[in-house]
């Protein structure tokens, strides 16, 4: 059973190392994006949706960093609150994560609906670029499904192990001493 556990949280980390590679990719992407709109100013070519393909990017960029960020220990969390409830710690974290958990699946559901329902729709953006929005919502939508799931999986390593999978910021460390 253990090597199964193990499997799985190897292969839990890896997704969200993956989604954070997709993310840095986003990043550059955004780059490309405004580097080809000022070229494509100085030329005179007209270059139409780039700061909605700009916007798409940020969002997925956002989106699919989540979980990594998280178990990084990059988000704003309540440590300071989290510390001095001492001993009931466990209790705080336990009820961090349920609502987390709650609200992130949440926000997953609703992510992959609306890119189902755009997808169904033919709904396009209303910019010059007539972009069909699943396209632009899926990053987004995968990036809340592994959210939620990073949430989950921290919430259940917590009530198994007696602790989350999110590792200290400098922050935090600095806090302890």
């Amino acid at each position: 059973m253990e090597g199964a556990a193990r499997t799985i949280r190897r292969g839990l980390d890896l997704v969200y190392d993956y989604a954070a590679w997709l993310s840095a990719l986003c990043l550059v992407a955004i780059l490309l994006v405004i580097a080809a709109q000022v070229a494509a100013r100085w030329t005179g070519i007209p270059f139409h949706g780039s700061n909605e393909y700009a916007g798409y990017l940020m969002a997925s960029a956002s989106f699919l960093a989540f979980a990594h960020t998280l178990n990084h220990g990059a988000h704003i969390r309540v440590s300071l609150l989290l510390n001095a409830l001492g001993k009931r710690r466990f209790w705080g974290e336990l009820w961090s994560l349920l609502v987390a958990s709650a609200a992130g699946t949440y926000l997953a559901w609703y992510a992959v609906r609306l890119v189902y329902w755009s997808w169904k729709l033919n709904d396009v953006s209303q910019g010059q670029d007539v972009t069909p929005l699943w396209i632009a919502q899926t990053p987004m939508a995968v990036g809340a499904v592994i959210l939620a799931i990073c949430l989950i999986d921290n919430l259940i390593n917590l009530i198994i192990n007696g602790h989350e999978n999110i590792r200290e910021s400098l922050s935090d460390q600095s806090q302890a001493e």
